[in-house]
C-alpha cells in the first residue's frame, strides 16, 4: 500500500506544499498563511484516509500464520503507547495470562495499537486503560476497557462503521479520519472473529 500511496495526487500536494514552507515568502499576510496551514492539515488527514482505505483493501492478502504471545504482544503495544498516556496522565494496564494464537503478527498489533490507542484519547485526564487477553479451548478473548465518558447504548452498534464519530467536533480535534475502529473491525473478521462494543465504560472487546 505504501508505493501505492506515493503516487496519489495528495502526495504530490504535500510535496508542493512543503516546498512552499521551505521557502521564504516575505509578501504573505496572515490570512494566507491562515489558508496554507489549514490546507496543510487537511492535506495530511486525507493522506492518513487514503493509506488507512489502501491497509483495508489489502487485508485479505497479508499472511495470518503466525504464531503470536498475544502477552507479548499486548506488553509491546503499552510500551508503544506509554508516551501518549504520559501525556494525558493515563495509566497503562496489563492484564493478560499466557496467551497464544495463529494469525498476523503486523495486524493483530495494529488491532490493539487502534483500540488503546482510542482508548487513551478519549479518556479523561488521570484515567486509565486496562487491556485484558485470556484464552479458553481455541478462543482467545481481549478485552480494551477506559475510564473515558463512554458511548451510549444506541451508538454501540455503530462505532466500527467507517466515517462513524461518536464526538464529530473532538475526533476533528484529536486528528482522526474515523476509520481506525473501522480498520480494527476488518482485522478481527479475517480472522475469523467477533467484535463488540460492551459496556459504557469499555472502548470494545473482540473474540477472535
Amino acid at each position: 500500500a505504501s508505493d501505492v500511496y506515493k503516487r496519489q495526487p495528495l502526495s504530490v500536494i504535500q510535496v508542493q506544499l512543503d516546498l512552499y514552507h521551505s521557502a521564504e515568502h516575505p509578501d504573505n499576510d496572515e490570512s494566507t498563511e491562515r489558508i496554507i496551514k489549514m490546507v496543510t492539515e487537511q492535506n495530511e488527514r486525507l493522506g492518513r484516509m487514503v493509506k488507512t482505505l489502501l491497509d483495508m483493501s489489502e487485508l485479505q492478502t497479508v499472511s495470518r500464520d503466525d504464531k503470536i504471545m498475544v502477552d507479548a504482544l499486548v506488553d509491546e503495544v503499552l510500551a508503544d503507547l506509554e508516551p501518549l498516556a504520559q501525556e494525558k496522565d493515563i495509566e497503562l494496564i496489563g492484564e493478560c495470562t499466557d496467551v497464544t494464537m495463529i494469525g498476523s503478527d503486523i495486524l493483530i498489533y495494529r488491532m490493539l495499537y487502534n483500540l488503546v490507542e482510542n482508548a487513551i484519547k478519549y479518556n479523561r485526564t488521570g484515567g486509565r486503560v486496562t487491556v485484558t487477553a485470556r484464552q479458553k479451548e481455541k478462543h482467545v478473548y481481549l478485552s480494551v476497557e477506559d475510564t473515558g465518558s463512554g458511548i451510549p447504548k444506541e451508538l454501540r452498534e455503530r462505532v466500527f462503521e467507517p466515517f462513524f464519530r461518536v464526538d464529530k467536533s473532538r475526533s476533528r480535534e484529536l486528528g482522526g479520519v474515523g476509520l481506525g475502529l473501522a480498520l480494527v473491525r476488518e482485522i478481527v473478521i479475517v480472522h475469523d472473529g467477533n467484535i463488540a462494543c460492551l459496556l459504557y465504560t469499555s472502548d470494545a472487546a473482540d473474540e477472535l
